[in-house]
């Protein structure tokens, strides 16, 4: 059964859908997008292995042209290098204003190729086909696109809004189990951040979801973007209540660029992490009670995933460090840092005025383990 979350922006609103075989059945869905039967897809020479000849066969069954790049794979390809590369791809394949990109991938390619559609003769259409648990979760959802620079994660990009976004639950089984519970981090922060029950919920379900378990996988893909559906509606350009989507994140961007945005820490590793240091500063500041980090930290444990600086492959910085590289995130304004607290598991809130002395106390202590 396929399942729709609509993501409601006015004339820019698009449908998520949410299912078993989408990728196959890629045709039908893109079909009433396409302004001329063509199309050309993003992807990494990992994906492109996995699932590209499927989608392909999908669309020039149904009389679709496609061409198609693929980019190394990993996250030191969102930079200028890659995103030059995928937009000399799309002009040598003449692609025009009303012609529709599809990025078929994880976050990486999702967030490239969004930017590569955004600035591309000033905006061209794009779909997206996301291939990993956390792009299906997050970064394929609400418009957010871009590429990192040396000076951090994120920092240059735009928000371009997909035409389409196709979840296929069955393209999950061919994630190793690492990458599929970094994804999982992404989800667990929803629970986290808005929904209690959502999280009493993965508590029960969270191990037989990564076991494999279809139904549920698709469960907690629906509510996942559901919610952040909901969230983007309200707030498109995160000038309020997006900003909760962030639960984890300056932390853990800290971390990514600390190990090199190698995969010494993926990205969902990196915000499982930095949301368990969001709720030991949010005890630490008598927010929330002192037991709430271990509820997060256990969860984290049963599933198997990181969740303690320590658990961090290879020397990290010392505390000044990692403030220091907390200080270039995107989510700086007027020079303070914002960071996600809460006041209880699904109670979260954006603090602009936290007392960076105990953020320092909270990283060396956990730098010490």
């Amino acid at each position: 059964m396929t399942e729709t979350v609509r993501v409601e922006l006015g004339e820019r609103a698009y449908d998520v859908l949410v299912g078993q075989g989408l990728l196959a059945d890629a045709a039908r869905h893109l079909s009433p997008l396409l302004a001329r039967p063509r199309v050309a897809v993003l992807t990494d020479r990992t994906v492109a292995g996995l699932h590209l000849g499927t989608l392909t066969r999908a669309l020039e069954s149904a009389g679709i042209e496609v061409t198609s790049h693929a980019l190394a794979p990993g996250e030191a390809t969102k930079g200028w290098a890659g995103l030059t590369e995928a937009v000399e791809f799309l002009l040598d394949s003449k692609v025009e204003r009303r012609d529709l990109v599809v990025a078929l991938g994880g976050g990486v390619i999702g967030d490239l190729a969004g930017f590569a559609a955004a600035v591309l003769r000033r905006g061209v259409r794009f779909a997206q086909i996301p291939t990993t648990l956390l792009a299906q979760v997050d970064s394929s959802v609400g418009g957010k696109t871009g590429i990192n620079t040396r000076h951090g994660k994120n920092l240059v990009g735009a928000f371009h809004q997909p035409s389409l976004v196709l979840a296929d639950i069955e393209v999950l089984g061919t994630l190793k189990p690492r990458d599929f519970l970094a994804g999982y981090g992404e989800v667990a922060k929803y629970g986290l951040l808005g929904d209690a029950g959502f999280f009493e919920w993965l508590e029960r379900n969270g191990p037989a979801l990564a076991a494999g378990d279809a139904a549920l996988r698709a469960e907690a893909v629906r509510r996942s973007v559901a919610m952040k559906a909901a969230i983007v509606a309200r707030d498109e350009t995160e000038e309020g209540e997006r900003a909760l989507l962030n639960l984890g994140h300056t932390f853990g961007h800290a971390l990514e660029a600390a190990t090199g945005y190698s995969d010494r820490l993926l990205h969902g590793e990196g915000v499982a992490v930095g949301c368990a240091l969001a709720f030991d500063l949010s005890a630490r500041l008598g927010l929330c009670a002192q037991e709430t980090p271990s509820r997060v930290r256990a969860h984290l444990a049963a599933m198997g995933m990181a969740a303690n600086l320590r658990d961090i492959p290879g020397e990290l910085p010392d505390a000044d460090g990692l403030l220091a590289l907390m200080a270039q995130d995107k989510k700086v304004r007027d020079g303070r840092l914002r960071f996600i607290l809460a006041r209880d598991i699904g109670d979260s809130f954006v603090a602009e005025d936290v007392d960076m002395a105990a953020v320092r106390d909270l990283l060396d202590e956990a730098l010490k383990g």
